[in-house]
């Protein structure tokens, strides 16, 4: 985006740095980094980073209005809504798009947020490899607000142990091994000196969970939480029956509670208005739909990796939703071509991560991820054979 460094970075780029790179990210667990990692970092000013924050900012003054949590209470549905203390949304991600705004400049635009975790643990082993490998600005850095690897490793850790033995604390989710983020899970074990647990391995007795610890059964008193309810509910039935232990009252700290996955969601868009939020109401509050209907997107409310979701909107797929309540009608977004590549340009995606650790006021800014793309939408399945797409990071100048 800053095209005096893109053109440094592509200049001085090979394929060789490039496997070199890889070869470290990839050896650090083997066989577990299950995504293609892109050939390059993105590149933004103080005044992109700063229209970024602006937003983020303005969605935690919503959340943080006494009136959120009674308004977001219809976000989580009936069948997963998970009793006990919520406490406050630990962590929070925004995800912007690179956009292309009607006077041709460039700007973000919110595409989702969500109150859950990502690869926080990796991103920070990722960027530290990348500064390896190549030569980056040394006015840029891909952390927020001052953190370092040191700072940011230090408060993840106060956040997901607390007051706790490290032993105490679990990563919890289905088959963890199995899944494509899984090197963030390795990488969490490294940095925070816990385990990830499958939900099929929890052991219950009365309203104390356990797990099996070098064979002993040890005790669990707080959860750090990576399960996701939709990916629960396309498991077999046996899986399904284990995953309800979680629906009732447990003795164990969550972090972040199961039910502001649903709360910071995007239920929460059509109550932002922002510059940099686009435009979004829930369906069965559009009692005219636009006459540029085509310049929208449809999005279910509870779906999770842009399951659903309609791009070229028209009047029958509005008429097909038989439960406009749980829809969105978002305004569109222009994603622009803006990360110059040998080939063709790429767009991208930049994931904000806020942390709030129990007593502050509020979340604060600490980190990113990213991810280059040249198909219809972000992500995997529409950048198949394709190069300099995929998981990146994105360095802010200071």
């Amino acid at each position: 985006m800053v095209k005096a460094i893109r053109k440094e970075f592509n200049e001085g780029f090979t394929e060789e740095k490039y496997q070199s790179y890889l070869d470290e990210l990839h050896g650090l667990h083997p066989g577990q980094l299950d995504f293609r990692v892109a050939e390059t970092g993105i590149f933004c000013d103080k005044d992109f980073t700063n229209k970024m924050l602006s937003a983020c900012e303005a969605i935690v003054d919503v959340i943080l209005e006494p009136s959120f949590k009674e308004q977001s209470t219809r976000a989580i549905p009936a069948n997963v809504h998970v009793p006990g203390q919520e406490g406050i949304p630990n962590f929070i991600a925004f995800d912007f798009g690179i956009c292309e705004n009607e006077q041709g400049g460039l700007e973000p635009q919110l595409i989702e947020m969500q109150g859950f975790p990502t690869l926080f643990a990796y991103q920070a082993w990722h960027s530290k490899t990348m500064k390896k490998h190549f030569p980056l600005p040394p006015n840029y850095d891909s952390y927020l607000n001052g953190f370092n690897e040191e700072s940011y490793y230090k408060l993840l850790k106060e956040i997901i142990i607390g007051d706790h033995a490290p032993e105490q604390v679990i990563l919890l989710e289905i088959f963890p091994r199995n899944q494509k983020t899984r090197i963030d899970f390795f990488v969490t074990e490294d940095a925070l000196g816990i385990k990830m647990v499958c939900l099929t391995e929890l052991i219950r007795k009365g309203n104390k969970l356990f797990y099996l610890l070098d064979g002993k059964e040890t005790e669990i008193k707080r959860i750090y939480n990576r399960v996701i309810f939709d990916d629960l509910q396309q498991q077999t039935a046996e899986v399904q029956e284990k995953g309800k232990l979680l629906l009732d009252e447990l003795d164990v700290e969550w972090v972040p509670h199961p039910n502001w996955f649903y709360r910071i969601s995007k239920y929460t868009l059509p109550f932002i208005e922002h510059p940099y939020v686009p435009p979004t109401r829930f369906l069965n509050d559009v009692k005219e739909l636009p006459e540029d209907l085509d310049q929208y997107v449809l999005k279910p409310l509870f779906s999770f990796a842009g399951q659903g979701v309609v791009i070229d909107v028209t009047k029958e797929d509005i008429e097909n939703v038989k439960d406009p309540e749980n829809w969105i009608l978002q305004k569109k977004v222009k994603y622009a071509d803006i990360i110059e590549t040998p080939g063709e340009p790429a767009k991208a995606e930049i994931r904000i991560f806020y942390f709030w650790k129990d007593g502050e006021p509020r979340p604060v800014a600490t980190h990113n991820l990213a991810r280059l793309s040249k198909g219809k939408m972000i992500g995997v399945r529409y950048n198949k054979d394709k190069t300099w797409v995929g998981g990146s990071i994105a360095f802010f100048e200071q």
